[in-house]
């Protein structure tokens, strides 16, 4: 399953980026996540931060654990997870446009194993209540950012 997105935010590109790696603020400033423990690393995001996230999806509470695997200072990054057989990846670039940041978020689930293969057809069900989960984060990080840019 493949999700991508494009958002564009009224505030520099350093306070969007700033904004969208800072784990401390995650459960004030997303109302899908429920709680988040960061396991290694520092809680602004950088390569090799790990944490743990609870949030509600499809009506229940999910789990997952997540890594940066790549980080470029205010331009982009990229977040692993595996699951259930299956090989999570959301990749987040920063450009500044028309005065503000044009954020573009790409997801992918691979799923490695046989069993995951299988399932990942009845994922395939979940593809709009996923995506519709991801554009929500988005929206309230961009009311967020606007508003602090004030």
């Amino acid at each position: 399953m493949k999700i991508s997105d494009t958002v564009h935010i009224d505030a520099p590109v350093e306070r969007v980026f700033a904004i969208f790696c800072d784990l401390e603020t995650v459960t004030a400033n997303l109302s899908g996540i429920t709680s988040l423990e960061v396991l290694e690393g520092p809680a602004q995001l950088n390569t090799g931060t790990r944490w743990r996230e609870t949030r509600m999806f499809a009506g229940q509470e999910a789990t997952e654990e997540m890594w940066v695997t790549g980080f470029e200072q205010d331009a982009s990054y990229t977040v692993d997870a595996e699951s259930r057989g299956t090989h999570y990846q959301s990749v987040y670039r920063f450009v500044p446009s028309h005065g503000g940041t044009r954020v573009d978020y790409s997801f992918k689930a691979t799923p490695v194993t046989f069993g995951a293969r299988i399932m990942s057809v009845v994922g395939l069900l979940f593809r709009g209540v996923t995506k519709k989960a991801l554009t929500a984060d988005h929206h309230e990080l961009k009311s967020i950012c606007e508003s602090t840019a004030r």
